[in-house]
């Protein structure tokens, strides 16, 4: 066991200190690039601050929680963990909620077209990451406050829905990408200023069902493991072992996450390479 303690403590360190430093890269980068709709800006801006919360402020109180019960193996690391459960609920739901927005919007610029700019207007976007956050906080104060097997429920209900809004969303946003590409292709709308718009947000929505699939497949196993867990009054050993595992996946998507960013959207990958070159020149 100390050999599996010692591989995700060094992990963990590796994974948090790149996802902190990627995520704060994206950040400045999505701010910095004026080329991005308003809407699409505020929406990933939200799903990066919650993802470099995870990396600097959940994952590195993980860390701190193996070290812990590694080296003292009792119950002396249980403040370290009900102070690692503070950022690790609101960060998680955030992003849990920022990714299901983030699809929403994308299938609603696919979808609408000329619609899109009267219906889903930067204030309601905004309104909705406000919602997200508040929401976030208010279900730590109530995990703290209501009993586990009210809020063992409560959470299967609030994971469960989310994942299955966002693959739906996700769905649905696949399929109209295809309606939308076999059209252009027929019409040779892409050739024109307009199809360049569209093009644009054919890779915005490109991108946002890599963050959807990545998230998923990070996400899911420790969803499951815990709903498993959490339902059986004595858990198999293979499971609780299982279960020690699932989170380092999940934090992995706090790395992957801004790597997709960079891929898939252009003026975000521009962005952050021109800030390395200057950070680079200015430091030889």
């Amino acid at each position: 066991m100390d050999s599996s303690y010692l591989t995700l403590c060094v992990v963990n360190a590796f994974l948090s200190s790149i996802a902190s430093i990627l995520n704060i890269l994206t950040i400045y980068a999505i701010r910095k690039t004026p080329s991005l709709a308003k809407n699409l800006k505020i929406l990933l801006l939200s799903l990066a601050v919650s993802y470099l919360g995870i990396s600097l402020l959940a994952q590195h109180m993980y860390l701190a929680q193996l070290i812990m019960k590694w080296k003292y193996r009792n119950e002396s690391y249980n403040a370290i963990y009900i102070a690692h459960l503070i950022p690790t609920n609101i960060f998680i739901t955030a992003t849990l909620f920022s990714v299901k927005a983030l699809c929403a919007e994308r299938f609603l610029a696919i979808q609408l077209h000329l619609r899109y700019q009267e219906l889903v207007m930067y204030r309601r976007v905004i309104i909705a990451v406000i919602s997200i956050w508040v929401f976030s906080t208010l279900t730590l104060l109530l995990k703290l406050w209501i009993p586990k097997s009210i809020m063992f429920v409560f959470s299967v209900i609030k994971d469960s829905s989310s994942i299955i809004t966002a693959t739906f969303l996700s769905i649905k946003l696949y399929l109209t990408l295809r309606r939308h590409m076999n059209q252009m292709q027929l019409t040779q709308v892409a050739q024109n200023e307009q199809g360049e718009s569209v093009q644009r947000k054919r890779r915005s929505a490109m991108a946002s069902l890599y963050v959807y699939l990545v998230f998923t497949v990070c996400y899911l196993p420790n969803i499951c493991v815990f709903i498993i867990i959490g339902s059986t009054s004595e858990p198999r050993n293979d499971l609780q072992h299982l279960h020690f595992y699932t989170p380092s996946l999940l934090f992995l998507n706090s790395t992957l996450n801004p790597l997709i960013y960079c891929w898939k959207v252009k003026q975000i990958r521009h962005t952050v390479i021109a800030t390395l070159r200057n950070i680079l020149s200015n430091h030889i």
